[in-house]
């Protein structure tokens, strides 16, 4: 494996790293360019090593005939490390709370990048392009092929039931929201009844649940308003 071999190798795991980098930095994710290509090139460089070692090897049995027999290489071995340690810093980046997962997609791209910088390293280079693509597709344009749709619940105070109920089913159907199921409660706060709705809803896809609560909540009846994952 020549100098200029190893410089290509490295320069490629850094620019397709790079790539998935900006993406999940642009989206002001905890893991940006610098730490995607990082592990690349980490992945890269223990896939070289065990390139190297594999090469040195075969070189060593061919110069010595009478102990190629007792030679062994496993070229699995180092990278096999690289793709279950480097789990550990793709939890780092994923955040639980009471009603959300955070972090799980840029757990995934670090581990993805940890793939290809091995596939860049043991010098399988369509693999590494074309898993670039691959991953790359799956960050930018899958959500607009593949549509799914997500039930949340919405919880809305308000006062002046009849008046709010209206406001609420006129923007609905206008903005052709469906909805599974209302849950009602009411709420006294000395002479006033806060009322107190969740429902369950569909977003058609043109519409995203901030653009839904700012609208609602404009409206002056409208005391709170929240979104409560199913």
């Amino acid at each position: 494996m020549t100098n200029k071999e190893i410089i290509f190798r490295l320069v490629l795991a850094i620019i397709i790293s790079g790539l998935v980098g900006m993406e999940r930095e642009q989206k002001n994710r905890p893991a940006g360019i610098r730490t995607h290509i990082l592990v690349c090139v980490g992945a890269t460089l223990i896939a070289l090593i065990q390139d190297k070692i594999s090469i040195e090897a075969l070189d060593f049995a061919r110069a010595n005939p009478n102990l190629s027999q007792v030679i062994r290489t496993d070229q699995t071995r180092l990278v096999a490390q690289v793709v279950s340690g480097v789990g550990f810093l793709g939890a780092g980046t994923i955040v639980i709370t009471k009603r959300s997962i955070l972090g799980l997609t840029t757990a995934a791209t670090i581990w993805a990048v940890a793939c290809l910088g091995i596939a860049v390293g043991m010098g399988y280079y369509s693999i590494a392009i074309f898993g670039t693509v691959a991953i790359m597709i799956s960050l930018l344009w899958l959500k607009q092929i593949i549509n799914v749709s997500v039930e949340k619940k919405v919880e809305v105070k308000f006062v002046h039931k009849l008046q709010t109920k209206e406001f609420l089913n006129n923007y609905f159907e206008e903005k052709k929201i469906l909805v599974r199921d209302i849950e009602f409660s009411v709420e006294l706060h000395g002479n006033t009844r806060i009322y107190n709705n969740v429902y369950t809803i569909e977003l058609p896809k043109d519409l995203t649940y901030m653009e839904m609560i700012e609208d609602i909540s404009i409206h002056k009846n409208v005391t709170n308003i929240k979104i409560i994952n199913v």
